[in-house]
């Protein structure tokens, strides 16, 4: 038995299934639905269990019906870690002048084999380990000086969602990490698009956290000018549904959707001038609507809100100016 959040689940199962040895996967509920098909469809027995990894961990290795079954912790398991260090060597193989490393961390046992591979061959190449704000459980083990409990809440990147490392991945990114560092949540998203946009591949959040640390906003934008990094794309399971919102969400952080409200007077034709003016300067109305209830100003006026979809900060100036230029009451995102 086994749980997971797919990248460690899906591997045991079409090993599994090669050597004709059955695998039960437990899953926490809200596991994406893209992840559990596949594991199904590979023939995995799959069980979803608790809200966390944490609590899914706790049912795989406490509850009776798996009493006589072996258990693969998917980060904490030697075999599991020593697998992850080849990454470390395709690496170095690939990239032989690499200076520094960016690792997504979850339950850390990728970081702790590829670090250890490649510290060992290479001492002077820098590891640093990139970890959703939300689910720091890396950061606050290097703080404690021992794997701790931390409290998580939701990430995109839901692979990454463990609340509490494990002994043998401590012991070993301790040793070998540099340092680790938090990814705000909403770089996240921005990555997913930075990455669809300009590299044509999907990654899951846990994937891309890598890539957000490096984006301007990111703990390491700017830290690492001039060395040759390496980030590993270490996830693609994300459901259609969700890329749809996380794109839109990362269009959104990237100022190329943009909602804002105009309180205008209520008459016949306004709707219409505010749509032609925002034509005018190339924006795309992606959605419009007028509130009169909650409208706190004299009873002759509504606040009308318009969603917009922009092709970056300099046309959202451009938008902003036309407006201001009409003698239009705005009120403008941050």
């Amino acid at each position: 038995t086994h749980e997971s959040a797919f990248s460690c689940a899906f591997p045991h199962q079409y090993h599994g299934s090669k050597m004709g040895i059955p695998v039960t996967v437990v899953m926490p509920l809200g596991a994406p639905m893209t992840k559990v098909n596949r594991c199904k469809a590979m023939g995995a027995t799959v069980i979803q269990h608790g809200e966390t990894f944490g609590e899914a961990k706790h049912y795989a290795t406490t509850s009776e019906i798996f009493r006589e079954v072996p258990y693969i912790d998917p980060f904490n398991d030697p075999w599991v870690i020593a697998g992850a260090g080849t990454i470390g060597l395709e690496i170095l193989e690939q990239v032989p002048d690499v200076d520094a490393v960016v690792v997504p961390v979850g339950g850390a046992g990728l970081i702790a084999g590829l670090s250890l591979a490649i510290k060992t061959l290479k001492p002077n190449v820098e590891i640093i380990g990139a970890e959703p704000e939300n689910a720091a459980s890396l950061s606050a083990a290097m703080e404690q000086g021992h794997p701790a409990q931390v409290d998580v809440s939701y990430t995109v990147a839901d692979g990454l969602s463990v609340p509490k490392i494990g002994q043998k991945s401590f012991d070993i990114a301790s040793r070998y990490v540099d340092h680790v560092v938090k990814v705000p949540e909403e770089l996240i998203p921005l990555a997913i698009l930075r990455l669809v946009e300009m590299e044509r591949a999907v990654l899951e959040g846990a994937g891309a956290t890598g890539v957000a640390s490096l984006l301007p906003g990111g703990p390491l934008y700017g830290t690492l000018d001039g060395k040759k990094v390496v980030t590993i794309l270490s996830g693609g399971n994300i459901d259609s549904t969700t890329l749809g919102r996380i794109i839109e969400r990362g269009l959104a952080a990237d100022r190329r959707l943009l909602r804002f409200q105009l309180h205008v007077p209520d008459r016949p034709g306004t709707l219409g001038e505010i749509a032609k003016l925002i034509g005018s300067t190339g924006a795309n109305i992606k959605d419009l609507y007028h509130e009169r209830a909650w409208e706190r100003g004299p009873i002759n006026m509504l606040t009308v809100v318009c969603s917009v979809e922009l092709g970056g900060p300099e046309h959202e100036k451009a938008l902003k100016d036309a407006l201001l230029r009409n003698k239009y009451q705005i009120a403008w995102p941050d």
